[in-house]
C-alpha cells in the first residue's frame, strides 16, 4: 500500500512553513517553494491569489495549528498547571532538537515578511490563541481566572525567549528548565 501524495496547496503551506522557518521569509523566493513541494506555477496562484504574502499567512497559520496541538497534547491528562507546562517545554525541547534551531515560523514569517497590517494582525490572532489555550488548560487544572491568565502570558514569553536563548546557545536544555521561572 502506498501513501496517497499530498494535496498542492497542503504540499505548498508545508513547504513555505518549512522554508520560512529555515532561511526567513526574505530568504525564499516563489521558486523555491515551488520546487520544494513539487508544485507547477500556476497552482500557487490559484490556491494563494496574493502570492507570497498569502502563503506566509497560510504557513504561519498551519505551524499555529501544530502548536494548538502540541498544547492540548501537553496538558491533556496533566494534574496540575505546572505538569502540563513542564510537559509542553519538554515536547518543545524535542521539537528544537528536530528542526535544527530554527526560528519561530510565526516570527520567521510574519515578523520578518513585508511589514504589513494584516501580517501583523495574524500574528496577534495566532499568539493570542495559543495563550487562550493554555489559558483553558490553566482553568480546567483550578487556576483562578487572574492567576491564569498571567501564568498562560508568562508561560508564552518564556517559551519565546527561551526559544531565542536556546537557538543562541544552540541547546534545548534552556527549554527544560523554563517551568522553574513559572
Amino acid at each position: 500500500m502506498t501513501d496517497t501524495p499530498r494535496p498542492t496547496k497542503d504540499r505548498l503551506i508545508h513547504s513555505a512553513a518549512t522554508l520560512f522557518r529555515t532561511r526567513g521569509y526574505h530568504g525564499v523566493g516563489l521558486a523555491d517553494v515551488l520546487a520544494d513541494a513539487q508544485a507547477p506555477k500556476g497552482s500557487l496562484y490559484h490556491h494563494f491569489p496574493n502570492g507570497k504574502s498569502d502563503l506566509a499567512i497560510a504557513a504561519a497559520t498551519w505551524a499555529s495549528d501544530e502548536m494548538l496541538r502540541l498544547i492540548a497534547a501537553s496538558f491533556d491528562g496533566a494534574k496540575t498547571f505546572e505538569a502540563g507546562a513542564t510537559t509542553l517545554c519538554y515536547k518543545l525541547a524535542k521539537l528544537f532538537d528536530k528542526t535544527g534551531w530554527d526560528t519561530c515560523p510565526i516570527a520567521a514569517t510574519l515578523f520578518e515578511g513585508p511589514d504589513s497590517t494584516d501580517m501583523r494582525a495574524h500574528a496577534s490572532h495566532i499568539y493570542e490563541g495559543w495563550i487562550a489555550e493554555v489559558l483553558d488548560h490553566a482553568g480546567r487544572l483550578g487556576l483562578s481566572e487572574d492567576h491564569a491568565k498571567a501564568k498562560a502570558e508568562h508561560l508564552f514569553v518564556l517559551i519565546q525567549g527561551g526559544w531565542m536563548l536556546a537557538r543562541a546557545r544552540r541547546s534545548s536544555d534552556v527549554l527544560r528548565t523554563l517551568t522553574s521561572q513559572l
